[in-house]
């Protein structure tokens, strides 16, 4: 996690856990083998709050729960657009050879990501969005990745706000549809008459 965050109270957030991975490590000792399991956890509240923990233990149940209340410590806030339930900018986050661009969509197009991705994009309330793996495809290394890159999106009317100028300079115009008509009198006269049948024969 970034130096510098803000602390969230997580008591008047209805958080949600997701299970993004469970790993089964070995520790071999002077005796034999120890096993035990990892296992990452994101959580969020589908609101821009998003955060993610790992824990370990002897049993599977032991060790999410342990991720859970690691995650609940280093929970975020993410700037989110109301128009469209996107992202404000272009971003990219990385976390050791993790590398994850993220780029805005207009609303329709859905979360287009896969893997732990899509499970940080999902808890954090993002609905439309462009995402993209540049570099490990490690869960863990994704995770963080994409977490960093969350970080690092600015609010527009904060930064428009310190420059002492209108967001909309920041913030690209909302394309217009324009209205298709349609000619039918085109259409009329291109219509295929059925052909006359032939006289029968005496």
């Amino acid at each position: 996690m970034r130096k510098g965050i803000e602390k969230i109270d997580i008591q008047s957030l209805d958080l949600k856990d997701q299970v993004v991975g469970i790993n089964r490590v070995t520790k071999v000792v002077k005796g034999g083998k120890n096993m035990s399991f990892a296992a990452l956890v994101v959580v969020g509240d589908g609101a821009g709050h998003v955060g993610y923990g790992s824990g370990k233990a002897r049993e599977v149940p032991s060790a999410i729960k342990k991720g859970i209340e690691a995650a609940k410590k280093n929970v975020i806030r993410v700037h989110i657009t109301k128009e469209g339930l996107t992202i404000p900018h272009t971003v990219t986050g990385r976390f050791g050879s993790g590398s994850v661009l993220l780029k805005p969509a207009s609303p329709g197009t859905g979360v287009i990501a896969g893997g732990a991705v899509r499970a940080v994009i999902s808890a954090a309330g993002i609905h439309n969005i462009l995402t993209k793996s540049l570099g490990s495809s490690t869960a863990h290394n994704v995770v963080k990745a994409t977490i960093d890159a969350l970080q690092r999106l600015k609010d527009p009317h904060t930064v428009a706000r310190l420059r002492g100028r209108d967001v909309s300079e920041f913030m690209p115009a909302p394309k217009k549809t324009k209205a298709v008509t349609v000619d039918t009198s085109a259409a009329v006269q291109a219509k295929v008459t059925p052909a006359t049948s032939a006289p029968e024969a005496v």
